[in-house]
């Protein structure tokens, strides 16, 4: 149990957040498959991501960290070996999914495991589009362990059922070992960070004006990159959302990810009158990235609907926060991707928020919150069940609290962001 940290004061200082984790997985991946040498800078070094980089060592691509760089020496394509064993994947959602595509189209047999979250989690939804394109996949029930055996893979149309970037950037790597070229068709538009990479180490993709269509070339000649990865937004918004809901707070973050598929939140946040301000923009190669500024707000409810969930998914249990210190009624629904997270996200945020005193009814997909600027605790012994994304969003919520408060299971940030309480320490003004 960890005793969770106050800020009546307020929060004051600047920091940098560690880098994009959506970014880290994929820099990984596409250096493996290139020819050369790939660096990555300002790497997350967080379990999820070091779940792929040990599975793609395993795959025979030699792979070296120094600090926060790491170092791929790219085998091509196909460069891919079969493994001496099961591949990990840890708890990573996104390792295991666009690991299953890429595979799917190499000259190897692999097993992918996981821990007991992960192999709850349903995987059905890559092995169907994929098996479209000749891939060999078995899974167990609809779940890990599942077991790729390589094929030649041919070209796919496919119309998305879900919003699901990693879905999505399954079927890019494997359209691109496809005999012709593939469409991918999403009905909401999520994240982009495959289709920005790929085309900074040499592939060819186009998406449509709208956003929505996707064509990938095939056999591309891919080669190494040195790429430096944005601040993770994800990260960046549990502070975002703590200097705005503690009073006296005003904080800046320096090279946060900008990418206008992720920076929903801080649209999120406007609207409910927060104040954030871009200092600073600027853009590397793929990815945009800035400055921003942060000080309390009051803020007004916020209704959201399915086609406004792609771009906060990861930020859902924040704004259910938010939510709960506006002066009013919020709704959040078209969420229902939340119960498929690392841990059924919908029934986890109800639960917790509750033991502040907040009034949130339990919807299929989403909940309505009656928000209140000052909340009674009626339960000071919080849990993360075990989710990293849980774990950070009570913490923030406890810097509100009058009195102590614990956390079971807060060692699931390292998950996504090792020194996150570390971090938090050094922007909470000491009395």
């Amino acid at each position: 149990m960890k005793l969770l940290p106050q800020a009546q004061q307020g929060l004051r200082g600047t920091l940098k957040v560690p880098g994009d984790k959506s970014i880290s997985h994929r820099g990984l991946i596409l250096g493996a498959i290139s020819t050369g040498i790939t660096h990555l800078h300002n790497f997350l070094l967080s379990q999820d991501c070091l779940s792929t980089l040990k599975a793609l060592q395993a795959l025979g691509i030699p792979i070296s960290i120094n600090e926060q760089t790491v170092t791929i020496h790219g085998r091509g394509l196909q460069g891919l070996q079969s493994p001496h064993q099961n591949l990990n994947m840890g708890n990573s959602g996104t390792t295991t999914r666009l690991l299953t595509g890429l595979l799917s189209g190499q000259h190897l047999t692999a097993t992918l495991i996981g821990d007991s979250s992960l192999s709850q989690r349903p995987m059905q939804r890559v092995q169907q589009p994929l098996q479209k394109m000749g891939a060999q996949i078995q899974l167990t029930s609809g779940h890990l362990p599942l077991i790729i055996v390589g094929q030649p893979l041919k070209s796919l149309s496919y119309q998305m059922p879900i919003a699901s970037a990693q879905v999505k950037s399954a079927l890019i790597l494997a359209a691109l070992q496809a005999d012709t070229p593939s469409t991918i068709i999403e009905h909401l538009p999520t994240r982009d960070h495959t289709e920005r990479l790929l085309r900074q180490f040499g592939g060819v993709i186009t998406t449509s004006p709208n956003h929505y269509t996707i064509t990938v070339n095939p056999q591309p000649k891919l080669l190494g990159q040195d790429l430096t990865i944005p601040g993770d937004i994800s990260s960046a918004a549990f502070f975002i959302t703590a200097a705005t809901i503690i009073p006296h707070s005003r904080i800046k973050l320096i090279d946060v990810g900008l990418n206008s598929t992720r920076t929903g939140i801080l649209k999120v946040l406007k609207k409910m009158g927060g104040k954030v301000h871009i200092s600073t923009r600027s853009q590397n190669k793929a990815e945009n990235y800035g400055t921003l500024e942060i000080q309390s707000a009051s803020l007004k409810p916020i209704k959201l609907t399915a086609a406004d969930i792609p771009s906060v998914i990861d930020e859902l249990p924040l704004i259910a926060l938010l939510a709960a210190t506006a002066e009013g009624t919020s709704e959040i629904s078209g969420a229902a991707e939340l119960r498929v997270k690392e841990t059924d996200r919908i029934a986890t945020i109800v639960c917790e928020l509750r033991k502040f005193g907040i009034k949130i009814i339990e919807k299929t997909d989403g909940f309505i919150i009656y928000g209140q600027p000052n909340w009674t605790i009626n339960n000071p012994h919080l849990d993360s069940h075990g989710d990293h994304r849980i774990s950070m969003m009570l913490a923030i919520a406890a810097l509100k609290a009058n009195q102590p408060l614990t956390l079971k299971n807060s060692g699931a940030v390292n998950i996504s962001y090792p020194k996150f309480f570390q971090d938090l320490h050094s922007l909470i003004i000491e009395e």
